[in-house]
């Protein structure tokens, strides 16, 4: 089995400070609020900045978090319609790669956020109110609240990780 949540980052979170005790309420209660708060942050910003050691650029990372909180609503979404609720992994940088995450302007990846984190919010809201459990195929059985901490920890990691990218200053340089 992969190490994931607590067993991989610490409890809490060494990098970010997120708890894996966090009730999935209080995860679905995060994302739920995340738009807001990535949009307050990227205010007056271009989504090109970028944090020194980091591979992504504020406005990336934005679009990483919208299309992981996709995926997972989708992967849920799947169980709820009846289906067997086995999952695999992603890469995302070959997710990023395909979707030129770099060409992808601040103004649509926040649009997208926002509407991945409301179907997200959504559908979780219904998985852990049937006790939905997904099979992830190198992690093994996650219930929905395994799901929701899971999700909000990704994203709370990469509103760390914008921050950074904030502090560092500097627009992304770009091949010729």
């Amino acid at each position: 089995m992969e190490a994931w949540g607590a067993d991989l980052y610490g409890q809490p979170c060494r990098a970010c400070g997120w708890s894996w005790e966090t009730e999935p309420a209080d995860a679905l209660a995060y994302v739920r609020g995340l738009p807001g708060v990535i949009e307050a942050l990227m205010a007056g910003r271009t989504g090109q900045e970028r944090g020194a050691g980091l591979a992504w650029s504020s406005g990336e990372y934005v679009c990483h978090v919208g299309d992981n909180l996709r995926l997972w609503a989708e992967r849920v979404a799947g169980r709820l319609a009846g289906d067997d609720g086995v999952v695999g992994g992603y890469d995302p940088d070959e997710l990023a790669r395909a979707r030129r995450y770099e060409q992808v302007r601040l103004a649509a990846a926040l649009w997208s956020l926002r509407r991945a984190a409301e179907d997200w919010v959504a559908v979780m809201e219904l998985a852990l109110a049937r006790g939905l459990v997904l099979t992830h195929a190198t992690r093994g059985a996650q219930a929905a609240a395994d799901v929701a901490r899971n999700n909000a920890h990704d994203a709370h990691h990469h509103v760390w990780d914008i921050g950074r990218c904030l502090a560092g200053g500097g627009p992304v340089a770009t091949a010729p």
